[in-house]
């Protein structure tokens, strides 16, 4: 459905040398999925676009924050397949828009602030006069069982199966997907983005399949909660792409990568282990930062 969007365009790219010899790391490279509908977000978004189209729908609506790679996702395939957008952001409008609803508002989206305590309970604000028969509701990040099944397309790019799969989670839509895809033989390792969100495991567990792979949940990666980062996040950051070429982000990637390095150092996986990380895309929270913070 985007003539600039092709699966051809992702890579796996093996990290040599920075793993013990017995240990092999593999990375998914989806954002080099698209400049805009980066990594994962376009697998979550392709079946309700699909629906929306095929229903002869207006658009999509969807939540997100205010540096919300999703909202940004959305508005970009929402304006190349010619549909409207609506986004609901939560919190206050500010004095300053953060660069991702600019983006956003220049990919034709049309934005609307409400509290924390209405977005908590994804109030959709009465002016807008919404029907269910003009819009699909995407939920925040994709989840519901439209973004697993497109999360779970993402286990079939890769030429072979790994025994384990490591990946972020901030509503658990791609980890679901990965889990319910991958053969019983295989792990998902999957990273809690927020700081004791156990209810994750639950809405996780929600979308499973019947038969699905063997999965953990880890809840010591999160760098002081969501969104949060220390100097030595940065620095690793920094050094990762030095050593590999490959970009991350303070909210998931780069902790993903710090986890990865943890669990390795203590002998989390047994010799012999092939991993695949999944890169989801997604930097737009670097732009918050200085310039000059990231050397890319």
């Amino acid at each position: 459905m985007l003539n600039s969007l092709s699966p051809d365009h992702i890579t796996v790219d093996e990290i040599a040398g920075r793993y013990p010899p017995d240990i092999r790391v593999s990375v998914l490279r989806l954002d080099k999925l698209h400049p805009v509908i980066s990594g994962n977000k376009w697998f979550k978004l392709r079946f309700y676009l699909e629906e929306a189209i095929s229903q002869q729908k207006k658009g999509l609506l969807t939540f997100g924050g205010a540096w919300s790679n999703h909202i940004v996702a959305t508005a970009a395939v929402c304006r190349e397949n010619g549909l409207h957008s609506i986004g609901i952001i939560r919190g206050e409008e500010p004095a300053e828009w953060s660069q991702a609803l600019l983006d956003a508002k220049k990919e034709g989206m049309q934005l609307h602030f409400i509290s924390r305590t209405d977005y908590k309970e994804k109030h959709v604000p009465g002016e807008l006069n919404i029907s269910s028969r003009d819009y699909i509701l995407v939920p925040e990040g994709g989840y519901g069982a439209a973004g697993v099944k497109g999360a779970a397309t993402i286990a079939a790019i890769p030429a072979q199966i790994y025994s384990h799969y490591l990946c972020m989670a901030g509503t658990g839509t791609m980890t679901a997907g990965l889990i319910n895809a991958l053969p019983e033989s295989s792990t998902v390792i999957s990273i809690s983005a927020m700081k004791n969100n156990h209810s994750l495991q639950e809405q996780i567990s929600f979308q499973l399949a019947p038969v699905h792979a063997d999965w953990t949940l880890l809840h010591d990666h999160h760098e002081g909660g969501y969104a949060r980062f220390t100097p030595s996040l940065l620095r690793f950051m920094n050094d990762f792409y030095a050593e590999t070429g490959i970009p991350t982000d303070f909210v998931y990637t780069a902790k993903l990568f710090r986890a990865v390095d943890d669990l390795v150092s203590r002998s989390f996986f047994p010799s012999g282990s092939r991993l695949l990380v999944i890169h989801s895309g997604g930097l737009q929270g670097n732009r918050s930062l200085p310039k000059g913070t990231l050397n890319f």
